[in-house]
């Protein structure tokens, strides 16, 4: 069974950065489209960024477009969230996921889930 584990998080004022970090216990989900999502508190988990197999294509949701830049290594079988320009409302735990078809934003289509690991935005 593939585990994903996230690391990363932590408490940032508005405006600062964090880089999260997604390993993969093993390397078959190199072939797979992957996806970072979000749940804040009170909120439903909601889509942030996919990115595909080999790191060509990315698409973002349009509350972290030109904020946010997904990427992936699949030597080190990890994918990364690069988050800048943070706001309070980016508050959650940030969970990735490893995707059916590159694009897919809907949570339930998503297998092999993270733990996930809090961000905090402060004002």
């Amino acid at each position: 069974q593939v585990q994903l584990s996230e690391s990363g998080g932590g408490l940032v004022q508005a405006g600062g950065s964090l880089r999260l970090s997604c390993a993969a216990s093993e390397p078959t989900l190199r072939i797979r489209p992957m996806g970072w999502f979000r749940q804040g508190p009170g909120k439903e988990r909601e889509f942030v960024a996919a990115v595909s197999w080999n790191d060509d294509s990315t698409y973002y949701a349009d509350s972290v477009k030109g904020r946010f830049t997904i990427s992936r290594d699949n030597a080190k079988n990890t994918v990364y969230l690069q988050m800048n320009s943070l706001k309070p409302e980016d508050t959650a735990v940030y969970h990735c996921a490893a995707g059916p078809t590159f694009g897919t934003v809907r949570a339930g289509k998503y297998d092999y889930w993270g733990q996930g690991t809090q961000v905090t935005v402060s004002s």
